[in-house]
């Protein structure tokens, strides 16, 4: 029996590499009647960095400006003349010092350093994954970053985050398209937010970021007092494109350097080279830490599962939770859900133990697929 286990992270728990691995054990990897092909994905945000090199993207290290300015040490990943930027692995939440939330001064400089990193190292292909961002700066600190001057009324710089557009009087981009001229930059991402107004970056993102009422409103109002002088001075105004509020608004600052949309779960895909792996393959695995309502809108189970539709093989998923009913379930091409709460009802075991449930769990997948086992006798 060939299984590919294609699974995202579970959030706090497993990253997407982790979780494949201890499922593999589970399902008896190793035994001459069963191959395990681990495939980890991501949709775009966290986890994306770690997604490309599992398929094979070399690690190249860099050093950025962390979300409120100290140095990471992190990574880009290239091959071929291709390299993926991780916005959460330069600048995200994660990274804030000592978890403390900045909503109004946290930055993108780090991931336009990245990006720029990446050209330096010769790629002309960027593929920059959007999403765990620290920030609600409209990407004003990634086109900083690759060398715009976005200045104040007294000629100065302004300060970094998104509270600093509050002061933006005067717009130059020109040194930073020059930057990206050759560069083709793909924004990879699971939402389509615009910038700014109800559904924006400020009003949906600002609160998980920190951000009180009177932030969100104040954030807001700069996102969109920016993407004026933005428009009155190129002529572009691209704030209303599907996923520019993505990620804090960095990808609004993609868009205005050129870049195209691509659903993040199918982007990491094509990366890994799933269709390689599907040819053949009885049966898929995929999940992630809480299978929800969300993960029916441009998550990797639905992603993975559209993938497997086109093979013809069918798909299961596992999470810590599950909260869709099995008709929706059904209806998004995955036949069964196993939940870690199947084991226990205790939230915090299903977080510490989430590797050693998921072996336990592996075994009740392969008991309930006899009709696997007849269609492998069917093709012998």
């Amino acid at each position: 029996m060939r299984i590919v286990v294609a699974v995202d992270k579970f959030k706090g728990s497993l990253t997407a590499a982790e979780a494949a691995e201890h499922l593999a054990r589970g399902l008896g990897d190793g035994r001459p009647d069963v191959e395990v092909v681990r495939v980890p994905v991501a949709d775009g945000g966290d986890g994306t960095l770690e997604a490309a090199l599992a398929a094979g993207f070399e690690r190249v290290p860099v050093r950025v400006s962390g979300p409120t300015g100290e140095p990471v040490d992190t990574a880009i990943a290239v091959r071929q003349g291709t390299a993926v930027v991780e916005l959460a692995a330069t600048c995200g939440l994660e990274l804030l010092p000592g978890g403390r939330l900045e909503p109004l001064t946290a930055s993108t400089l780090g991931a336009g350093q990245a990006i720029d990193a990446a050209i330096e190292s010769g790629c002309r292909t960027v593929i920059f994954g959007l999403g765990g961002s620290a920030s609600t700066d409209a990407g004003a600190g990634i086109l900083t970053a690759l060398g715009a001057r976005l200045l104040d009324a007294s000629g100065a710089e302004i300060p970094l985050g998104g509270a600093g557009l509050d002061e933006v009087a005067t717009v130059d981009l020109d040194p930073a398209l020059e930057r990206v001229r050759d560069v083709d930059l793909v924004l990879a991402s699971d939402v389509d937010n615009p910038l700014t107004g109800e559904h924006g970056a400020a009003a949906v993102y600002g609160p998980q970021k920190g951000a009180t009422e009177a932030d969100v409103a104040r954030l807001d109002a700069a996102l969109g007092r920016f993407a004026g002088l933005v428009r009155e001075s190129t002529g572009r105004d691209v704030a209303g494109e599907p996923g520019a509020g993505a990620a804090g608004g960095a990808g609004y600052a993609a868009y205005l350097l050129g870049g195209t949309f691509r659903q993040g779960i199918e982007l990491v895909l094509e990366l890994a080279r799933i269709d390689d792996h599907l040819a053949g393959a009885d049966l898929v695995i995929t999940g992630e830490g809480s299978l929800d309502e969300q993960s029916l809108h441009g998550k990797a189970p639905v992603g993975v599962a559209d993938a497997a539709a086109r093979h013809g093989v069918p798909v299961v998923a596992v999470a810590g939770r599950v909260t869709v009913d099995d008709d929706r379930l059904r209806a998004a091409g995955i036949e069964r859900a196993y939940a870690l709460t199947e084991l226990t009802d205790d939230q915090e075991e299903s977080m510490t133990r989430a590797g050693a449930l998921l072996e336990t769990l592996a075994p009740r997948i392969l008991a309930d697929r006899p009709e696997t086992e007849t269609r492998e006798q069917d093709r012998r």
